[in-house]
């Protein structure tokens, strides 16, 4: 399975947003970005985690440490609801 990859030009043309948001994101280890092309890159499948992310930062006015709280938070509760998920499946099998 290969992976997909564009350009962070090219997003930030199509979202209008300055390139160095996406080195402070970098920065907050909120994005992987690849730099072994001629130019940097993102994963296609981390735009809907960038959108979410332009969408807090942009519409909500939440600065990038705000952000990366959230983010961690929803990951942990996302863990929390596969784990829960999990248990019940377990539990199940006792009824």
């Amino acid at each position: 399975m290969t992976k997909e990859y564009i350009s962070i030009h090219k997003l930030c043309e199509s979202y209008q947003i300055p390139n160095s948001f996406f080195q402070e994101l970098q920065e907050f280890d909120l994005i992987p970005v690849y730099k072994e092309a001629e130019e940097p890159m993102i994963e296609a499948s981390a735009i809907p985690q960038v959108e979410k992310i332009m969408r807090l930062h942009f519409d909500l006015n939440i600065n990038l440490e705000g952000i990366d709280v959230i983010i961690n938070l929803l990951q942990q509760i996302e863990t929390l609801q596969e784990e829960i998920t999990q248990l019940k499946r377990r539990l199940s099998l006792y009824e």
